[in-house]
């Protein structure tokens, strides 16, 4: 029957993407550029930011941000990721990134030589590299779209100000609207309410 409807036997049968994620679940990661425009002496001025999610936990990290992301920042990205204390790509084997020039034949072969396979999406496949697509989607929509920066300091500290809200107050559908680094504490309290970057990010809790 299989053989008929033209479907190979099991070993050669190709598998989807879905089902590749599935497998490597605990131990893949993905990686993407995102840009902003700051203000500065110079006039206006593209910064890029690199980060890497978890795609199991969506814990996200920003490894670095600058307006020249050339082979030299990424080889230093490349030996944070892998240091062996507290690299986010230690306990990881699988890098899910596009095909942007500035992922570098360097940086992917420090990443192999710390055991971390680079893997390219297919061409013009942004649902491919979903995860780091909407994380991109949300840190924009929620912080970066709805301010003005004056100076690349402004920009750093929005970004740090948001992945920190994201990893320890937001609650995300994906893990059963759970927050990823802490636990809501237990109480029937009044609710309390604290906020970062002027009130833009808003964290709603019960007091304890």
């Amino acid at each position: 029957m299989l053989k008929d409807n033209g479907i190979k036997p099991a070993p050669d049968r190709p598998s989807s993407w879905r089902s590749f994620l599935k497998a490597h679940w605990g131990q893949i990661a993905a990686t993407d550029f995102f840009s902003v425009e700051v203000w500065t002496p110079r006039g206006l001025q593209t910064y890029y930011a690199l980060f890497v999610i978890d795609l199991k936990s969506r814990r996200v990290q920003v490894a670095g941000i600058t307006t020249t992301p050339n082979e030299s920042f990424m080889a230093q990205v490349a030996r944070n990721w892998t240091d062996c204390v507290d690299g986010f790509l230690r306990d990881h084997r699988i890098l899910i990134c596009d095909r942007d020039t500035k992922f570098t034949a360097q940086f992917q072969a420090a990443l192999k030589a710390a055991g971390v396979d680079v893997v390219f999406t297919p061409i013009m496949a942004p649902n491919c590299n979903a995860f780091a697509e909407r994380w991109v989607l949300s840190i924009k929509s929620e912080c970066t779209n709805r301010m003005i920066f004056f100076g690349e300091q402004s920009l750093r500290r929005a970004i740090d100000e948001y992945v920190a809200h994201y990893n320890a107050e937001r609650p995300h559908q994906g893990v059963g609207n759970a927050r990823l680094q802490s636990a809501e504490p237990a109480g029937v309290g009044e609710i309390e309410c604290t906020d970062r970057l002027g009130g833009l990010l808003k964290h709603y809790r019960r007091a304890a």
